[in-house]
């Protein structure tokens, strides 16, 4: 019998040794031999002896080194279970530590039950590795999610990397595997700042790269890939009053006029290296505040391997990119926007992930997040994988991911990327690459119900908080309420307007009378939806060139289009968004690797577009006709727009009841129109409001500057009219005063 418990032992050893042991919880510790002795096992490699410590700090056995690798054993004369720790002498010294596999489960019975429903509000505050004191002691909890692994256990410089220190505990009931390390418990103090992964074995036992945290809180700044331990410091926020505020402004009823960017390409320091969340802020939130953006959106700020993605392809959805700083730094940044009555967006990127062997690709050796079929797995135009939303724990990862950044950041959007290639299973792919659903269609049903119940989990848990859909087909009810069979969005990007504006605006004016229903057509569906019109940073990269030089003839005329265009947006309905350097007309295509052309700011040119920009939002924002209504039929009415033959658009916004209506007319040719009669729905005095050919902008000054009269002329189908003269590819607007 001896020789068999001996062999037991060292098969047991040997497990360890070699990081294949299935159940190391069941060997390591303090567990009762054969006769009800406790025996005491560890594996420490760095160890010379190693002793037993009951709670008072006695020594109770010292333990035998039973194999060169680092394992010790002893069975003491005990037989009832008490608290103890290890004195462990190495080469560098002596200390007492906690022994990991002395405590008690990190997951309670309610956690495993949400996850396995897939309907855990906050799983990032178990999965993951979070500072706490568990078992009376301080150290680190690991939660990692890998049902078909066969091992796991966090490796990181606390332990060498060494696999076969920490293993971890596997709860079968879930598929996920945990460990407590006391903080003093390893080679160096386990605490904040220390960098860990994953090693993973498969089913079958083989070795996979090792992991990054999907639910990691900080990583290492790029080239590096670990993930990093984040202590959950109280950040002391005084944001109270904006959050409260936030459901108005954030509103279809209130002005959206959001500023998007780049973190790492806005500014730069002087040797061309990224600034930090914080001097982000001091630089860029008076910028916004004196251009009257009342939003910024930010590309994806999750961390991402390849700056070239431009975070389009994450592997941290929990984690701040390092690139600008800590979650610290970031919550900086949220704040600063905030005090300074600033919303803040951010891109989020559910519909696909890359291949990077340290991300979710495989993760246990299995299609864990994503699909085994490629046909359903794999994007094609991104070479990356997709998300399987119909699996609970995949679905309520992401869901999680996004409520993360509302619920630990204060964000306040969230805008949803490339919907329209997570709704459709052929998106993309010809016939034979993909897979109909049930009903024998190409719509992607899975992804339809998780949408709805992100939407859903929004809108009824984070108050004043919106979402954004890209979404570039005409899928129905985009951002209707899911009640109402829509996919509960609070706005879409209006693609189609952005499409047929652009085309219509790069035409020379002597030819856009035959492509006049570009600009008008947009009309027909611009309240199927609650839209946002989006110039983004999408419209000025691969050979696209910039908005400007998409703008034909003349230096001149490039900047009076870009100045009508952009006018045009402005009192179109819809909330406004536009790309960083747009603002003041950035000449190259934008350049994810270098600060904006700032210099330009110098030329009279540039300067007057920012000028006209700056003074747009303050106009859109004080004028109720131009954004009370944005989203609603209402708030709209044509004028003219058949005069094909002079390319000229005439349309009244409207306000709520009581607020005066603006008249808008624009001149999409270089003449310059004297003595032009527009129908007005209301008689009365017409101030002009604005005027895209002011000379302050660059213009030639044409204009309405004593503003003008109705009079009782039929005209348009109106009862009244006026006479203007209507500048050179400008936009005019006068504010309709009875």
């Amino acid at each position: 019998m001896q020789n068999d418990i001996q062999a037991k032992m060292l098969s047991e050893v040997q497990a360890i040794a070699s990081a294949s042991h299935s159940n190391p919880y069941g060997f390591l510790g303090l567990h009762a031999d054969h006769k009800g002795y406790l025996q005491i096992n560890t594996f420490l490699p760095d160890a010379i002896q190693v002793s037993l410590l009951d709670e008072k700090g006695k020594v109770v056995a010292k333990l035998d080194k039973i194999d060169e690798r680092g394992f010790f054993s002893k069975v003491t004369r005990r037989k009832k279970h008490f608290s103890y720790q290890l004195k462990v002498q190495t080469a560098h010294g002596e200390k007492t530590i906690a022994d990991p596999f002395a405590c008690s489960p990190v997951l309670n019975d309610l956690d495993i039950y949400l996850f396995n429903e897939g309907k855990h509000k906050k799983p990032y505050q178990i999965l993951g590795a979070h500072c706490v004191e568990h078992d009376g002691v301080t150290g680190v909890s690991f939660v990692v999610w890998a049902p078909n692994a066969s091992h796991v256990a966090v490796v990181g410089d606390f332990n060498n990397w060494d696999g076969r220190i920490h293993p971890m505990r596997k709860r079968l009931e879930c598929g996920m595997w945990e460990i407590f390390i006391a903080e003093n418990a390893a080679h160096t103090p386990v605490v904040e700042g220390c960098h860990y992964k994953f090693e993973v074995k498969d089913n079958s036992g083989n070795l996979l790269p090792l992991k990054a945290d999907p639910y990691g809180a900080q990583a290492q700044m790029r080239p590096e890939t670990s993930s990093v331990i984040s202590a959950e410091v109280e950040f002391d926020w005084n944001d109270q009053q904006w959050m409260n505020s936030r459901q108005l402004r954030n509103d279809r009823s209130s002005p959206i006029s959001i500023y998007e960017l780049h973190l790492g390409s806005w500014q730069r320091d002087q040797d061309n290296e990224f600034l930090n969340y914080r001097d982000i802020a001091k630089r860029l939130i008076p910028y916004t505040l004196e251009m009257g953006f009342t939003h910024i959106q930010l590309m994806p700020v999750s961390e991402f391997p390849y700056d070239g993605s431009w975070g389009y392809q994450p592997v941290g959805l929990f984690a701040p990119t390092a690139r600008f700083g800590n979650a610290q730094d970031f919550k900086y940044f949220v704040q600063a926007c905030h005090n300074a009555g600033i919303g803040l967006l951010i891109d989020w990127v559910p519909g696909h992930f890359p291949i990077d062997e340290h991300g979710l690709a495989k993760f246990d050796g299995t299609c864990l997040f994503e699909h085994e079929d490629l046909r359903k797995g794999f994007h094609p135009d991104w070479n990356t994988l997709i998300y399987n939303y119909g699996r609970t724990e995949v679905a309520n990862f992401l869901r999680a991911s996004a409520m993360h950044w509302l619920d630990t950041y204060h964000v306040d959007g969230i805008r949803v990327d490339a919907v329209a290639s997570m709704l459709y299973l052929d998106y993309s792919r010809a016939d034979g690459e993909w897979i109909p659903n049930e009903h024998g269609g190409n719509e992607n049903l899975e992804a339809v119900a998780f949408l709805k119940e992100f939407n859903e989990e929004l809108y009824a848990d984070y108050p004043g908080a919106f979402s954004v859909a890209e979404e570039s087909t005409s899928w129905p009810g985009v951002s209707r309420p899911t009640s109402d069979g829509g996919l509960g969005f609070g706005y879409k990007w209006n693609m189609g307007w952005m499409n047929d504006s652009l085309e219509y605006m790069k035409r020379d004016p002597i030819y856009r009378q035959h492509h006049h229903n570009e600009l008008s057509f947009g009309l027909v569906y611009a309240f199927d939806e609650n839209f946002v019109l989006p110039l983004s940073h999408d419209e000025v990269v691969h050979g696209k060139g910039s908005i400007l030089t998409r703008m034909p003839g003349d230096e001149w005329q490039q900047f009076a289009n870009l100045r009508a265009y952009y006018s045009f947006m402005w009192a179109h309905p819809g909330k406004k968004l536009l790309f960083m350097g747009c603002e003041f007309g950035q000449r190259a295509e934008w350049n994810f690797d270098q600060g904006l052309d700032w210099h330009l700011l110098e030329n009279d040119n540039h300067n007057g577009v920012q000028k006209l920009v700056k003074d747009l939002n303050h106009l859109y924002k004080t004028m109720p006709a131009l954004h009370q209504l944005d989203c609603e039929k209402d708030g709209f009415d044509w004028i003219d727009h058949d005069n094909a033959e002079q390319s000229i658009y005439s349309f009244v916004r409207y306000g709520q009841n009581g607020t005066n209506p603006v008249l808008v007319v624009c001149n999409f040719t270089p003449t310059v129109q004297h003595a032009f009669r527009v129908g007005t729905p209301k008689a009365g005095y017409h101030r002009e409001i604005f005027n895209s050919d002011a000379a302050i902008y660059g213009g030639s000054n044409v204009g309405n500057p004593l503003g003008t009269q109705s009079i009782n002329r039929p005209w348009q189908g109106r009862t009244d009219s006026i006479e203007i003269t209507v500048p050179p590819l400008a936009t005019v607007m006068f504010e309709l005063q009875g």
